[in-house]
């Protein structure tokens, strides 16, 4: 792959995914990034693009950093059959609402751990990887490349980008590090953050590629 680009982490602290944090960036109106309305629009549009692809609905979707499980009531308004699993770092997050909302404790990195990998049509990590370490963003893209036979949504914002929320441990990188990563693991870009891997089952006309960016 190369050398490894040189990390720029905004502060060396990492946030503590606690109930305090997600009061602070989910619902204190002054801090808040989150959006429900947002949420919904990008939960919907990924919905068609997997389903688009290929060409059935949607019946398992893997939400990776889920924190409370925003995504899941998107997903479940519009598939409300489709089987949501939720995996998040945060002890927090996986204890009050595991049960309630299928959300386990785990990283990006610990998805090729999944033994029902196959079985899933979407892969959501949103607003995640600009926080995890270049080591397993690189696993877990290996993983998804090896095992996944469906579509992944794989949203990072770059030093390009202009950031609102958490600066502890905000990895500051290029978007030329995630494609590098990504294609090396063998996934394809096919635009607007969504990526298919090797086994994926369906055909891409040539355009629908984003080949040679």
């Amino acid at each position: 792959m190369g050398p490894r680009e040189r990390e720029i982490v905004t502060r060396s602290t990492q946030p503590t995914f606690d109930r305090a944090y997600f009061d602070t960036w989910y619902r204190n109106p002054h801090h808040r990034v989150h959006d429900g309305g947002v949420v919904r629009r990008h939960a919907a549009l990924a919905v068609a693009v997997a389903e688009f692809l290929l060409e059935h609905p949607i019946r398992g979707v893997l939400d990776i950093g889920c924190g409370e499980g925003a995504w899941r009531r998107g997903i479940r308004a519009l598939r409300p059959r489709a089987r949501y699993l939720g995996l998040d770092p945060s002890g927090y997050a996986a204890g009050r609402f595991g049960a309630r909302r299928n959300i386990r404790h785990g990283t990006f990195g610990d998805i090729g751990s999944l033994p029902d990998l196959e079985r899933f049509d979407l892969v959501i990590c949103v607003d995640v990887l600009h926080y995890v370490a270049a080591d397993e963003v690189e696993r877990g893209a290996r993983a998804l490349g090896r095992r996944f036979h469906g579509v992944a949504l794989l949203h990072a914002f770059t030093r390009d980008d202009d950031v609102e929320g958490d600066p502890a441990g905000y990895m500051n990188r290029s978007g030329h590090f995630y494609r590098r990563v990504f294609r090396a693991a063998h996934l394809l870009e096919v635009g607007l953050g969504f990526w298919v891997g090797r086994a994926f089952p369906g055909q891409l006309a040539s355009l629908e590629g984003l080949r040679g960016r």
